[in-house]
């Protein structure tokens, strides 16, 4: 009989394969946490008491540091579940995409952080932050939901308007944004995109 045919289920199975990884790519990050948002908020808003206005010392740098770790984790671990809840797959190319398109503003903003304290600006530091972590969130998002960048161009807003104010308004600025833009958007990410 020489060349037998290939067996139909085969077929079906690599074209099925071909569609789910063409979707893949083309499809949206869908993984971003709105209740990990929600958290995320809340703890900035305790940070924001604890550190007082910004005064430029390595004690107000180390709270919001120390935050930022933890919401750092916070966003992690509930982007994972998340994920994993919904079927995306955080090794696929839409999230991919948006860690490549997130993580350039972020990177900015860990060079410039020693930049402005030993520079004797590490009061504008969160117009600085403000501004930079809207941009990361903003380009990341421009490969996830309409919602997020819409969050980001939020966060630049309020950095923009941290710069333009006196300095020692500062922590009240992280608070708005860290807290209440987090909490903010988290609900409505959460309501609106499942969880």
């Amino acid at each position: 009989m020489g060349n037998r045919a290939e067996p139909v289920h085969a077929h079906a199975i690599e074209n099925i394969r071909f569609i789910r990884e063409t979707m893949e790519r083309a499809g949206a990050f869908t993984a971003v946490p709105g209740w990990g948002g929600v958290l995320m908020g809340a703890s900035a808003c305790i940070t924001a008491l604890i550190s007082g206005p910004p005064d430029n010392s390595v004690r107000w740098i180390a709270v919001w540091l120390s935050d930022a770790v933890v919401a750092a984790a916070i966003a992690l671990v509930a982007t994972a579940r998340k994920a994993r809840r919904s079927g995306a797959l955080l090794s696929g190319a839409p999230a991919l995409r948006f860690g490549l398109a997130y993580a350039p503003p972020l990177v900015a903003g860990m060079v410039l952080t020693p930049v402005f304290a030993t520079m004797g600006l590490g009061a504008r530091l969160p117009a600085c932050w403000l501004l930079l972590y809207g941009t990361a969130v903003a380009t990341g998002g421009a490969f996830s939901v309409r919602i997020v960048p819409v969050m980001g161009l939020c966060f630049m807003a309020l950095g923009t308007a941290a710069f333009a104010a006196p300095a020692p308004a500062g922590h009240w600025f992280m608070a708005a944004g860290f807290g209440g833009l987090h909490v903010v958007f988290g609900l409505l990410i959460a309501r609106r995109y499942g969880g």
